[in-house]
């Protein structure tokens, strides 16, 4: 028997690397996204019709992204995307997606410096993670920092962003090297060997995937003490942690809207639901948390309007809100960006991050830094734990 239309599920593209050097991550991604679905699902669907996720794998090629997108969109029945961590994929997947009129949710921190109306950013836009964070480093380190990233466009253009506010405040950037994605231990040896040299205030890290795990081993198997010369990073989160261990973690800074450990009623419930789907909460992240919050303002979106055309989603997605894990979010109508939290954490011996700095509100994205300078944030509101 043909079903009607009105019983068909919604059906939208799930496009996250659940293999590759960026998988680790992705997964946790995946892991959100797949959550946020089984929760519409068993409230009764939207309409009272299923979401149903087209899942590919693009293997962290950057190619492969736009090639499934397109498949993806060939589809009639689908015009939404849930997916990319890098940037590089990220700007792969965007040309199909204005071509074709699609819609993406891209729940990652980025560089800023972008707008699309056929997308909703739901990471840390610059003034959100990479400001505070040099404020924190300059007032509880000094002013010598030393650059290291995986070699592509988010670490580059962060990095040069990071260069800027250090700047302003009357830092020097002593040392920038990048590695390949794919980076081993090894690899890394030369670039701790000159970090020895220089002798940094900090160390500032925009390696992703499997080269952070490689990163934070190997400079703890040199002898690096993240409670004497931290590696700060907006990238490193739980999941890396916990393949890397505590011994390695220790000491070392994450600036991102939300922690695994956070204290909200909705948190609570969330890792709740996580741990009976998936078994674990270690592989929890700021990004796996914005993957689930992003399905979330779709479904709210999709009540309302009752298609998933990009003009009607958007329309709608303008200044919604939805109460996350990491507290309230909001989308804001100047630029598709997210209302987010602004937190700094240290890890701890036991491998835990601990919060010792953190907006008293979600802050304003401003992608562009258009208004916020480094004067401006230093006197801005910000709590401590």
């Amino acid at each position: 028997m043909t079903r009607s239309s009105s019983e068909k599920p919604w059906t939208v593209g799930v496009l996250f690397s659940q293999t590759g050097v960026t998988s680790i991550i992705e997964n946790s991604q995946l892991k959100g996204t797949l959550l946020a679905i089984d929760e519409i699902n068993q409230a009764g669907g939207i309409e009272g019709r299923n979401i149903s996720p087209v899942i590919l794998d693009p293997a962290s090629n950057v190619k492969q992204y736009r090639i499934y997108a397109e498949e993806m969109l060939a589809d009639p029945e689908l015009n939404v995307i849930f997916g990319c961590y890098m940037s590089s994929s990220r700007k792969e997947v965007l040309p199909v997606i204005e071509r074709q009129n699609g819609f993406l949710f891209y729940p990652t921190l980025y560089e800023g410096f972008e707008y699309s109306p056929n997308v909703i950013y739901g990471g840390a836009a610059p003034n959100q993670n990479s400001l505070p964070l040099a404020i924190y480093l300059l007032e509880n380190f000094g002013s010598r920092f030393y650059f290291v990233g995986s070699d592509y466009i988010y670490p580059r253009e962060s990095n040069r962003v990071m260069r800027n506010i250090v700047r302003q405040g009357g830092g020097q950037v002593v040392g920038e090297n990048y590695l390949s994605l794919d980076a081993r231990r090894e690899d890394f040896e030369w670039i701790l060997e000159d970090i020895r040299r220089v002798s940094p205030d900090v160390i500032f890290s925009t390696v992703v995937g499997i080269g952070t795990v490689n990163l934070y081993t190997a400079y703890h198997e040199s002898g690096g003490n993240g409670f004497k010369l931290p590696i700060a990073s907006l990238t490193t989160n739980e999941a890396e942690v916990a393949i890397m261990g505590r011994s390695a973690a220790a000491g070392h800074i994450t600036a991102a809207p939300y922690f695994r450990n956070i204290k909200t009623d909705e948190n609570a419930r969330f890792l709740g639901k996580y741990a009976r789907k998936f078994g674990s909460i270690e592989d929890v992240t700021s990004c796996c948390e914005a993957a689930y919050s992003q399905v979330h303002l779709f479904a709210n979106a999709l009540r309302l309007t009752g298609s998933t055309g990009a003009d009607q989603l958007r329309a709608v997605l303008r200044g919604a809100e939805f109460e996350a894990p990491q507290g309230r979010i909001k989308i804001d109508p100047d630029n598709n960006h997210t209302y987010l939290q602004s937190r700094i954490a240290r890890l701890g011996a036991d491998g835990e991050y601990r919060v010792e700095r953190e907006a008293v509100r979600p802050i304003k994205p401003d992608p562009y830094l258009a208004v916020p300078t480094l004067n401006d944030w230093a006197n801005a509101p910000i709590g401590t734990n």
